[in-house]
């Protein structure tokens, strides 16, 4: 038996460790995410305090190869911005993650029933970078005459008296590249505008010091900073699933490490 065990057919494992991942989304557990980050926290506090009507911009700086990670943060996101009747309004400096920001935003709103043009709009992607980034600071109708789907942009009532960083309330970047650096360097030092960041999880240690130099409101850490949002917005999504398949995989690899383990030291005592 000692023998077997330390022995076991890795496709066994495989198999296992495919089925506990999988278990969660098919049954739809949650386990909870514990408490939360004060970087998670900061930034649900700050839009919480905004007062109505306020707008607040989300840039979806990230590609389809981080979406596990940023789309429920975009998605916890929108939701509570729009359930607190602030003004949304979406950008992105990535050319994938324009069309990402229109799905969030359209599924979050067709859920809340937001209006397009009024409650929420997404300007979509614009090239030059840096030159966006300081455009917004300058003439926000200029860089962006129209939004993402061609309708200009002067006529839609969620733009009304928006032309400036200094007009928006809160700007927050998800993202999968450095961009969140720049906006900082451009929205927050160059502008003043009150810049918080959403990473993945193997980003999230170079924005630290950015929190402790008060240069960022808060900070969403990868899939935990995600699961975080939608447990304060009492919207348990495909974050929180991961969170929970992620958890009861970690418990299943460490059993089979003890397992193996256990069973190699038996085998060799019983040869001793």
């Amino acid at each position: 038996m000692w023998n077997r065990l330390a022995r076991v057919d890795r496709r066994w494992i495989f198999l296992t460790i495919l089925i506990v991942v999988a278990a969660p989304f098919i049954f739809g557990w949650y386990s909870g995410v514990g408490a939360i980050s004060p970087t998670t926290q900061a930034i649900f506090d700050f839009i919480d305090k905004l007062p109505a009507g306020t707008p607040v911009m989300i840039a979806f700086d990230y590609g389809p190869a981080s979406m596990a990670e940023l789309h429920p943060m975009a998605m916890g996101l929108a939701r509570h911005i729009l359930t607190k009747k602030l003004r949304l309004i979406g950008v992105s400096l990535d050319p994938q993650g324009a069309n990402l920001g229109e799905d969030a935003l359209e599924k979050v709103a067709k859920a809340l029933k937001a209006d397009k043009g009024r409650d929420w709009v997404n300007l979509g992607y614009k090239p030059g970078y840096l030159s966006v980034m300081g455009g917004l600071g300058t003439n926000i109708l200029k860089v962006f005459p129209t939004d993402y789907s061609g309708a200009p942009l002067a006529k839609q009532p969620v733009m009304a008296g928006v032309k400036t960083y200094s007009d928006i309330g809160f700007v927050i970047d998800l993202a999968s590249s450095n961009s969140p650096s720049d906006w900082i360097a451009v929205a927050h030092g160059r502008y003043k505008a009150n810049v918080a960041v959403g990473v993945t999880a193997v980003m999230a240690v170079d924005y630290y010091p950015y929190l402790q130099s008060k240069q960022i409101v808060g900070l969403l850490n990868g899939l935990k900073g995600a699961a975080e949002y939608e447990s304060l917005v009492h919207q348990l999504g495909m974050a929180s699933l991961g969170m929970t398949s992620q958890s009861i995989a970690h418990v299943v690899i460490i059993l089979f490490v003890v397992l193996g383990n256990v069973g190699y030291f038996a085998a060799r005592r019983r040869r001793g």
